[in-house]
């Protein structure tokens, strides 16, 4: 159950969310850098 939430949750990711990963990280904002980090932890956990 919590494998199929997670997986749910990185279609929505990809679906809604901007792709950051041709930028520099170290020049995103706050916000942005939240954003790779929710990316990150959700396809994490996904996997």
């Amino acid at each position: 159950m919590r494998k199929a939430l997670f997986q749910l949750l990185a279609r929505l990711n990809k679906l809604l969310l901007p792709k950051l990963w041709h930028k520099d990280l170290t020049r995103l904002s706050k916000a942005q850098k939240a954003i790779v980090g929710w990316r990150i932890w959700v396809t994490k956990n996904a996997l």
